[in-house]
């Protein structure tokens, strides 16, 4: 058992480090943000390193520096992330049954765009190994990049650190590409989804709502359909098997190596 969660975690490690390279990316120009709005490297690596959420940072850091009060605050930064409320949901069914709270909590504080979108993609259930890998790697390159954005704010161009925000989207790209080559309606809901969010950032009213919220009702309202359409049936289990399966993740043979040495 102890052999199938340092596989888990090295799989989560390998598959975090193009997630690193883009949060350092972005993080660059989320600490010259924050760099504007008064904070220093240490305060606002810290920020980063308890919060993990790329708008929300930004909105925060933007209101801080406009003046805005502590009720507005609290508003825009609930509206900007409760779309993780909606991917913390989602992920809870990847789990096991016996799997702990305290697993679940931890979890749930590093719930992102990107650690979700790679840990729902796992086949099967999700060990929280898994994710704990794609946290250790993911995690220091947004808060390094915080970090070092406040102290290179000053010395790079802006346009410079602005075009690194490019890579994030490749990585976005990475994530559904695979699974939509696999399902023809994966890839169906994909672009449906692309259409269906140009339409509402573009009519009058719809336009007019916050972002947060645009994401969250077309989440729900594709989502929805796609579930009542086109309904995933669950597997019955073997008369042999008295728990879930646990997948063991594809390694290389230095990640073998390194788990046979470890022991």
């Amino acid at each position: 058992m102890q052999q199938t969660k340092r596989t888990w975690f090295l799989k989560g490690m390998k598959d975090g480090i193009p997630i690193c390279l883009g949060y350092f990316a972005v993080a660059l120009t989320l600490g010259i943000t924050a760099r504007r709005a008064g904070f220093t490297a240490i305060q606002a690596a810290l920020v980063s390193l308890t919060n993990h959420a790329s708008a929300g940072e930004y909105i925060g850091f933007t209101l801080i520096a406009a003046g805005a009060t502590y009720m507005e605050l609290c508003i825009m930064e609930g509206v900007a992330n409760a779309r993780y409320l909606l991917m913390s949901c989602a992920l809870s069914q990847k789990l096991s049954s016996t799997t702990s709270i305290i697993h679940r909590l931890l979890m749930g504080f590093f719930v992102t765009d990107e650690i979700f979108g790679v840990s729902i993609a796992v086949p099967g259930k999700l060990n929280p190994f898994y994710t704990y890998g794609v946290i250790s790697v993911a995690s220091p390159g947004w808060v390094a990049g915080t970090f070092l954005g406040v102290i290179l704010g000053n010395v790079l161009p802006l346009r410079a650190v602005s075009a690194l925000n490019v890579g994030i989207y490749g990585m976005f790209i990475a994530i559904f590409i695979p699974p939509a080559k696999k399902s023809k309606v994966i890839g169906v809901l994909v672009a449906i989804s692309f259409i269906g969010s140009y339409i509402c950032s573009n009519i009058p009213f719809l336009a007019q709502i916050s972002s947060g919220i645009r994401i969250i009702l077309l989440t729900v309202v594709i989502s929805l359909a796609a579930a009542i359409l086109f309904p995933i049936q669950e597997e019955e289990p073997s008369s042999t098997q008295t728990s879930d399966p646990q997948p063991v993740p594809d390694i290389s043979p230095a990640e073998k190596s390194l788990c046979h040495s470890d022991q």
